[in-house]
C-alpha cells in the first residue's frame, strides 16, 4: 500500500503543498473554508503527519521536557495535569523527568532531554524548605520556567502561589464571622509556605486589634496522629479557641478526629459552646467527603499549569525577553465547617 504523503493530501484538497505545510504548522492567514478541505483530506487519506521529521528540517522542535519532585503531591499533580492539557493544545508534547532530588539524576535528566531535542523545561518543585533552586537548573542552555509553591529566589521566569494573601483572606473572614480565637495547626517553622500563611494571618489580626500567640500555632509531623494529639491537647488547654486553620490535609483529618476525641463538634456556629471551626489550606483528593463539608483554600494548581505552559511557550519564540514572575492567587471556598 503506497504511503500517503503531503503531494497526495494537496491534490484532494485543490491547493498547493505548500498551503498544506501551512496548515500543518499552523502558519500563515489561511481561511477556514481552506483549513476544512485540507483536514478533511487528511482524514479522507489517512495521512499522518510526521512532526518531528518537520521539526528536524526547519530546526524547531515541539517538545517539553516536565521534572516533577513528588506524585504524591495534589498540588503538583494538578499543575502536572495543566501542564500536560494546554501544551497539547498549543501542539505540544510532554517528556517527563522524576530525578527524586537528586542532583546527579537531576543533571542526567536534563541532559536527555537535550539529546531529545526538547525546546524548553518546566521545573515543577515541592522543595518548601528553600528557595534555592538546584544548580543544573540554573545552568541549563534551555529556556526554563519554574513552578514553585513556595516561591524561588533570583531573577527566575517562575510561577508561585501567594500564599500570604490566602493567609491574610482565611483569616480575615474567620474574624468577621465573629472568631477571636484562631490557631494554626500543622507543619514546622522551617516551612516556607507556613511563614508565609502566618505573615497573612498576623496581618490580619492585627488589622482587627487581636493578639498575635505563639503557643495557639502547635507544629507537629505529617500524619493525621499527630495532628489529631495535637489538636486534643491544644483544644483542652485553652477552651477560648472557636476556630483552627489547618496547613495540610493530614492536619485537616487529624484537627476532625481530634475535635471528636474530645467531644467538641465541627461547624460554623460560634455561640454552641462545644463547636468549633475547622479551615484548610490544601486541596485534598477527597475534599467532599468530609462530615461537615470543609471550608478551605483552593490551591490554584490548574492556573499554575495554564500559566506555566503559556510561559515557556513564550520563552522558546522570545528567548531575549526579561524574566517574569507570576504570582498566582488561591480561592476561598465557604463551606459547612467554618
Amino acid at each position: 500500500m503506497k504511503k500517503v504523503n503531503i503531494t497526495d493530501v494537496a491534490k484532494r484538497a485543490g491547493v498547493s503543498v505548500s498551503t498544506v505545510s501551512l496548515v500543518l504548522r499552523q502558519k500563515g492567514k489561511i481561511s477556514e473554508a481552506t483549513i476544512g478541505k485540507i483536514r478533511s483530506a487528511i482524514d479522507e487519506l489517512g495521512y499522518v503527519h510526521n512532526v518531528a521529521a518537520a521539526n528536524l528540517r526547519s530546526n524547531t522542535s515541539n517538545l517539553i521536557g516536565l521534572i516533577i519532585d513528588d506524585f504524591s503531591d495534589t498540588f503538583s499533580l494538578k499543575v502536572m495535569a495543566s501542564i500536560v492539557r494546554n501544551l497539547e493544545l498549543q501542539g505540544y508534547m510532554v517528556f517527563l523527568g522524576q530525578p527524586q532530588n537528586d542532583e546527579l539524576t537531576l543533571r542526567h535528566c536534563l541532559r536527555s532531554f537535550l539529546q531529545q531535542g526538547v525546546a524548553g523545561v518546566i521545573y515543577l518543585t515541592c522543595d518548601h524548605l528553600s528557595k534555592k533552586i538546584p544548580d543544573p537548573v540554573i545552568e541549563s542552555h534551555l529556556p526554563v520556567v519554574i513552578v514553585s509553591k513556595s516561591g524561588v529566589e533570583g531573577a527566575q521566569d517562575s510561577v508561585e502561589c501567594n500564599n500570604r494573601e490566602a493567609g491574610i483572606n482565611i483569616t480575615r473572614y474567620l474574624i468577621e464571622r465573629g472568631h477571636r480565637g484562631i490557631a494554626y495547626l500543622g507543619g514546622n517553622k522551617r516551612c516556607l509556605i507556613r511563614e508565609d500563611r502566618l505573615q497573612g494571618y498576623r496581618y490580619s489580626l492585627a488589622q482587627y486589634g487581636l493578639p498575635f500567640r505563639e503557643d495557639w500555632l502547635p507544629e507537629c509531623e505529617e500524619s493525621t496522629f499527630a495532628a489529631s494529639a495535637a489538636v486534643g491537647d491544644l483544644l483542652k488547654k485553652y477552651n477560648n479557641i472557636t476556630a483552627i486553620l489547618c496547613h495540610s490535609p493530614s492536619a485537616i483529618i487529624g484537627c476532625i478526629n481530634g475535635a471528636h476525641r474530645i467531644g467538641r463538634t465541627i461547624g460554623k456556629d460560634i455561640f454552641l459552646s462545644q463547636q468549633i471551626s475547622v479551615a484548610g489550606f490544601e486541596d485534598m483528593m477527597h475534599i467532599n467527603l468530609t462530615s461537615p463539608s470543609l471550608t478551605y483554600v483552593s490551591s490554584p494548581g490548574e492556573e499554575a499549569g495554564y500559566e506555566a505552559a503559556s510561559l515557556i511557550i513564550k520563552k522558546i519564540k522570545e528567548p531575549a525577553q526579561d524574566f517574569q514572575r507570576i504570582v498566582i492567587s488561591s480561592q476561598l471556598v465557604l463551606r459547612e465547617s467554618a
